[in-house]
């Protein structure tokens, strides 16, 4: 929410949508295809005058690293994490692709960028 009134409130974004853009990719846990929709897609001009086109995504940063294994006892919690933390790097991964081949950016932000 955060995000969109920034986007709103920008003049120097031209464009930008919520969840406009589906990337497909494989997804580790079943290996079927699936499609995600990134957070944002956002068209701007940046501080040197260049107009940047850009995939942004907004994860809680404990999304962004492997969970710990629990020393003793694998946990309901811990497979859940570990399957959660599996997809988003499939996902990233296609995104990046994805921005590559159109040459747009993708960006990550977490609870950092958004306080």
């Amino acid at each position: 929410r955060r995000f969109m009134v920034y986007a709103d409130s920008n003049p120097n974004i031209i464009e930008w949508g919520s969840e406009e853009v589906v990337i497909p990719y494989i997804s580790p846990l079943d290996r079927k295809p699936h499609r995600y929709f990134p957070d944002f897609y956002i068209k701007y001009v940046n501080a040197s005058g260049q107009t940047v086109r850009e995939i942004i995504e907004v994860k809680p940063k404990k999304q962004l690293k492997p969970p710990e294994r629990p020393k003793h006892r694998t946990s309901k919690r811990y497979l859940m994490e570990a399957q959660t933390y599996a997809v988003n790097q499939a996902k990233f991964k296609a995104a990046e692709s994805y921005c590559k081949e159109r040459r747009l950016k993708f960006r990550i932000l977490t609870e950092d960028h958004l306080t």
